[in-house]
């Protein structure tokens, strides 16, 4: 079982290497996301973008380019369409996002006819946190993408988080589906989604999990706030896995372990064909690299 972040990269290793398509690889933060993980073994790498500016930033950073194969392609559109064809044609089996935006990104993602997407899949955000207040991962969704999940959504969101944590070696991993309080609250669309997902984890119509909810933060991942509170069962306290309601509450928990707590994170896209790195130019480096062994392992 992976238990820290750092595992990831062993477990990677492992593994016949990946290739990892970065499109519009034209900054800094791309070529430097996708060296490091080359010269860390973890992947192959192709650079599709501007080739004079990614020759110069080799030169600047000292990076030796031979490692990677460049695809000269200054457009942005059009090299996030050629990574998306050369992951369609089995080129590669990660698509990372390079100096484009995000909008430009997607959607060459979402294309009904040259995109990625898998029929019926929505595209998500999945986020794998490391606080050292906690005693495991906690794997956790929406931060990022969807603003306010459905309960059908809801659903394939837990099956995203089931199938990470799976290839974290967690075999029955346990959701907490978060709400303001474990009370149901009829007036509140989250706690009675969250009653709903318990249901349908109870009756076997989602599987591969065990899902508990409505329940606060607190009784999600701390045992004694569970105790105090006459909670019972095997998630709280104790969950693997956290749903948010909303991308406002999802969004709102990442930062506050980045920020306050210096959690690391491994972060990545899910529902396409393949895994979609999307890191930022303020994301450390090693959050970089654990996102990167991350869509590796779940390509």
């Amino acid at each position: 079982m992976i238990k820290f972040l750092d595992d990831l990269f062993p477990a990677v290793l492992q593994r016949p290497k990946r290739t990892l398509v970065v499109a519009s690889a034209n900054d800094n933060h791309s070529v430097e996301a996708a060296y490091n993980a080359v010269k860390s073994g973890l992947v192959h790498a192709i650079l599709i973008g501007d080739e004079k500016i990614i020759k110069k930033i080799g030169e600047e950073e000292k990076f030796d380019l031979s490692l990677f194969r460049i695809i000269d392609q200054p457009d942005e559109k059009l090299a996030a369409s050629l990574a998306v064809q050369m992951i369609r044609q089995k080129e590669g089996d990660v698509i990372m996002k390079g100096l484009i935006s995000t909008d430009k990104f997607i959607k060459a993602i979402l294309d009904k006819e040259k995109g990625l997407m898998e029929s019926g899949n929505i595209l998500s955000h999945i986020t794998v946190i490391q606080n050292p207040n906690y005693h495991k991962l906690m794997i956790v969704s929406d931060v990022a993408v969807l603003p306010l999940p459905d309960l059908g959504q809801k659903v394939q969101l837990i099956n995203y988080m089931v199938k990470t944590a799976n290839a974290l070696g967690i075999s029955m991993p346990k959701v907490a589906v978060i709400a303001p309080s474990e009370q149901l609250l009829m007036q509140l669309e989250s706690s009675k989604d969250a009653a709903f997902l318990a249901t349908m984890g109870h009756r076997k119509q989602i599987t591969g999990c065990i899902i508990d909810g409505p329940l606060a933060l607190d009784l999600a991942i701390d045992k004694e706030s569970a105790e105090i509170k006459g909670i019972k069962g095997e998630v709280a306290g104790d969950a693997d896995c956290l749903l948010f309601p909303n991308l406002d509450a999802g969004n709102v928990f990442y930062k506050t372990n980045m920020k306050l707590a210096k959690a690391e994170s491994a972060a990545m896209l899910v529902g396409a064909k393949v895994p979609v790195v999307l890191t930022s130019r303020g994301d450390s480096t090693l959050t970089k690299q654990y996102s990167i062994a991350l869509a590796s392992l779940l390509s």
